[in-house]
């Protein structure tokens, strides 16, 4: 098994960016990322909007030369503790690496960006059926978030503009 090594990445560069493209186009092709290409217009303008936006943060996943892993992530706030939080956005592993501990790997090197960063949190949002996900990330530490076991655990929601 070849080494892994997980780095941030430098939306200016262009190995970063193909990096980048080619894994986001690698998600949004498969079933839990929608199943559908990433439009033209947004694989123009992604690594530049990601370079512009305060707090985006992406960690790539390099075996060798060949990017096979990335997890996208941006600052939030709790106002709870006020202290910032870190959103997981996006967490991507090539078909051909999954069930390598890649996913881990790239858990790992966020939880420390985000400690590094004050955070208090790291969030995320998964599918219900995206099962092998799930128990990664609750195998990683994560937990459905709940105030009170009374009132449920929280849903992502979402309004399109």
């Amino acid at each position: 098994m070849l080494t892994t090594l997980c780095r941030r990445a430098d939306y200016r560069n262009d190995i970063d960016r193909l990096a980048v493209l080619s894994l986001m186009d690698c998600y949004a092709n498969d079933p839990m990322g929608g199943a559908e290409p990433l439009s033209a217009d947004v694989r123009e303008r992604l690594c530049d909007a990601l370079a512009e936006h305060p707090g985006a943060l992406s960690i790539i996943a390099w075996q060798g030369d060949r990017a096979v892993g990335l997890i996208n992530t941006f600052l939030g706030f709790s106002t709870f503790k006020a202290r910032p939080l870190m959103n997981i956005h996006d967490v991507i592993v090539r078909p051909e690496n999954r069930r390598q501990g890649i996913a881990a790997l790239m858990l790992d090197a966020v939880a420390s960006e985000a400690r590094q960063q004050g955070c208090c949190k790291l969030t995320l949002e998964v599918l219900e059926g995206n099962r092998a996900a799930r128990q990664r990330y609750l195998d990683s530490g994560f937990v459905d978030y709940q105030l009170k076991p009374e009132f449920g655990v929280a849903r992502f929601m979402e309004k399109a503009l």
